[in-house]
Order: C-alpha cells, then sequence, then structure tokens
C-alpha cells in the first residue's frame, strides 16, 4: 500500500465511522427548536439520543456476522441506503414519538459504518499498526465533535433543525461514493459463516470466550461511554443553566472536542514507548481523580461555567487514549471473527452509551450533578474492572487465541 493510498485509506475509514458521531452530536443545538416544533419537552428530545445509541447497539449484533459472511462492502451499502431513507424521515417527521423511531431506524443503517471500519482495519493492516491506524481513524472521529455541532448551530438558527438531518443525508451520500471509488475490498466473502441462529450465536461465544477481548471490551464499553453522559446533558448545562445561545453551544462543544483530538496525537507518540496497558492504567487513574474532583466541585458550587468547562476538558482528554488501545486490545487476538469481535465490542460500547445517556436524563435536576456525576462513574467502573481482571487476562490470553484462530465453527 503506498503512501497515499494509506492516506486515502484511512481517511474513509475514518469517514465512515464518523457517521454516527455526526448524527449523534450535528443535531445538539437544535434540542430547544425540536422540543419547541414538536410541543414536547428537553427531556423527551433526549429520548431520540438514547434511541440512537441503543439502535447502534442491536444493529452491531446484525453486521458483524454479515461482513463476516458477505465480506465487507454490500453489508455496508445496505446500511448507508437505510440511514439514508432515515435520515429524510427525520428531517420531515412531526412528532416526537416518530422523531424517536426514525432515529432508532437510522441507528440501524448508519452503525453498518463503525463496524465496517474496524473490521477493515484488522484486515488491512497487521497487528502491530493498528493500535496506531486507530488512533488516526480516532482523530478523524475527533474532529467530528469540533465540526457537527458548531455546524449545527449555525444551520439550526439559519434554517432551522431540519436541515441538519437533510444535510447528514448529503454527507453520507458522499462518503458512500469514496468507499465504491477508493476503498479496498478488505477481507473476502466467507460461505463457511452460517447466518443462522445457533452458530451466530456460537461465533459471539467464541470472541467471548477470549479473556483479553472480554476484559478490554468491558473496560473500554465502560470507560467511554463518558462522553455519552456529557453529550446528553451539555445542551440542558450550558443552553438552559448558563444561558448561552446555540452558537456559543457550539463552539464550547467543539473546544471540548478538542481535548479528544489532542490526546489522540498525543497516543501516536506514546506508543512508541508505552504498552496500550500502560497507557489505559494511567489514563483510568487519572480521569477517576478528576471525575471526582468535578462532582466534589458541582455539589459544593465551587464552580462557575468556565472552571466546569476546564476540568471537563482535562477530563475528556482520556478519550482520546483510553478509546484506540482499548479497541486494539480487544481486536488483537482475532483473524477469524474479526467482525463478531467488532459488533460485539461496538454494540456493548454504545448499549452503555445509550444507558448513560439514560440515566443522565432520569436524574435530570436542572444542574450539572447527573452529568459528572454519570462521567465519574464511568471512568471508576472502568478502572476497577481492568484492576480485577488485569492478572486473568495476561495469564490466559496468548492460550485463548490461539484456540480461537484455529477453531472453525460451521
Amino acid at each position: 500500500m503506498t503512501r497515499k493510498q494509506h492516506f486515502v485509506t484511512i481517511l474513509i475509514l475514518g469517514s465512515l465511522a464518523t457517521i454516527s458521531p455526526f448524527s449523534i452530536d450535528m443535531y445538539l443545538p437544535g434540542f430547544p427548536a425540536i422540543a419547541a416544533d414538536l410541543k414536547t419537552s428537553i427531556e423527551q428530545v433526549q429520548l431520540s439520543l438514547t434511541s440512537y445509541l441503543v439502535g447502534i447497539s442491536v444493529g452491531q449484533l446484525l453486521y458483524g456476522p454479515l461482513l463476516d459472511r458477505y465480506g465487507r462492502k454490500m453489508p455496508l451499502y445496505a446500511g448507508l441506503v437505510v440511514y439514508l431513507f432515515a435520515s429524510l424521515a427525520c428531517a420531515y417527521t412531526t412528532s416526537v414519538e416518530s422523531l424517536i423511531a426514525m432515529r432508532f431506524l437510522q441507528a440501524l443503517g448508519g452503525c453498518a459504518g463503525m463496524v465496517a471500519a474496524q473490521a477493515l482495519v484488522r484486515d488491512l493492516f497487521p497487528v502491530n499498526k493498528t493500535a496506531q491506524v486507530f488512533s488516526l481513524i480516532t482523530l478523524v472521529i475527533a474532529v467530528s465533535p469540533m465540526v457537527a455541532p458548531t455546524v449545527g448551530g449555525y444551520v439550526t438558527a439559519a434554517f432551522g433543525w431540519h436541515a441538519v438531518f437533510l444535510m447528514l443525508a448529503a454527507i453520507t451520500a458522499l462518503i458512500m461514493l469514496g468507499v465504491h471509488f477508493a476503498l479496498p475490498e478488505g477481507k473476502e466473502a466467507d460461505a463457511t459463516m452460517s447466518l443462522r441462529p445457533k452458530p451466530v450465536l456460537q461465533n459471539f461465544l467464541t470472541v467471548l470466550k477470549q479473556p483479553q477481548f472480554l476484559v478490554y471490551a468491558l473496560v473500554g464499553g465502560v470507560a467511554t461511554a463518558a462522553p455519552f453522559a456529557y453529550i446528553a446533558g451539555s445542551a440542558n448545562v450550558f443552553m438552559n443553566i448558563y444561558h448561552v445561545s446555540e452558537q456559543v453551544y457550539g463552539w464550547i462543544f467543539a473546544f471540548l472536542a478538542f481535548a479528544m483530538i489532542g490526546s489522540t496525537q498525543l497516543n501516536h507518540f506514546l506508543l512508541k514507548r508505552f504498552t496500550s496497558q500502560q497507557i489505559i492504567n494511567f489514563t483510568l487513574v487519572y480521569q477517576s481523580a478528576v471525575g471526582i474532583l468535578l462532582v466534589a466541585g458541582v455539589w459544593y458550587g465551587w464552580y462557575g461555567m468556565y472552571t466546569l468547562i476546564l476540568l471537563m476538558f482535562v477530563f475528556l482528554t482520556g478519550q482520546g487514549l483510553t478509546n484506540p488501545n482499548a479497541t486494539a486490545l480487544s481486536l488483537a487476538p482475532f483473524t477469524k471473527h474479526a467482525g463478531s469481535a467488532s459488533a460485539l465490542m461496538g454494540s456493548f460500547r454504545m448499549a452503555m452509551g445509550g444507558l448513560m445517556s439514560a440515566m443522565v436524563s432520569i436524574l435530570h435536576d436542572n444542574t450539572a450533578l447527573p452529568m459528572v456525576v454519570v462521567m465519574m462513574g464511568c471512568a471508576l467502573g472502568g478502572l476497577i474492572i481492568l484492576t480485577i481482571s488485569k492478572r486473568n487476562v495476561q495469564y490466559r490470553a496468548s492460550q485463548q487465541a490461539v484456540e480461537e484462530d484455529t477453531s472453525v465453527v460451521m
């Protein structure tokens, strides 16, 4: 693969992986406008975010076996077409109930890009390079929270919230063209991979029996759910409590997203001196400490808006370190079942994200406390799981990896 092909491949994979982040972030500044237009509350509109995360969680379990059975591109095209039609339905919805339903369908289609991108990294790059490739893809993903809410704020103010979903459909159509003309095929279709329920479940069970996958999928899923708590609560915190405009909220969101971009680039260099395990260990410790400071400060009223933003910036730097390393460690043991492993990992992450966003909505008390408590809980939870399980993984991972690669599930 030439340098140019390498760059284009990573750019397209990153773009595929950004479909869902854009779908999550771009409409956030429109929450008050959507609530007013559909004659409902912001808490009800927040459930459309939860339904999207649940849809991603369910959809990834479907696409994993399909990507292994039919190759990478055919299921990807099918998912993107579903996403396009659901985006148009969201743009023209007239009730919050239909918005929630269409967001679920939109997620079922859009998550194909996320699963396919992760599986293609495992197909196209050697194992010892995947963490660096995931860091570069995470960099592309990390740009979306900077761009999406800012663009969404201005689009909503100028054209209304409906235009946001039309723009998402147009962006996805452009990505489909890139996939068709410039993305390598990846792993070929495997006719031995059955789509009957029993073999599919056996494949998932094979993946779950791998200790390294199980531990780092759990750690990554719990720890990386923290940004979803922030996403779910930030519109209410900054626009209703601190009374900033849609445009200013977009810029705040972009500033906080820069935390993940910077740490993603830092991770690329840290991997030259430290292992992925060492980076995750350190990151979860400092995120837990910062999370405790956030909760204490909000509880006692120590912070104004700017101090809160600063501490959240420090906390969110951890996401650019935890996410790519946990992903690489989760998928490293697999060749045959990379699609199923990617689907399981992504499904759990989105399920945790949906649960955490729902928790923020349920605990809503017109303060920033629900948001920061859930963020802290995610970091602490990931640290506890890693601490308890680390020794067991180091002892069993290599043996199980050999067993997985030599097994055949018909």
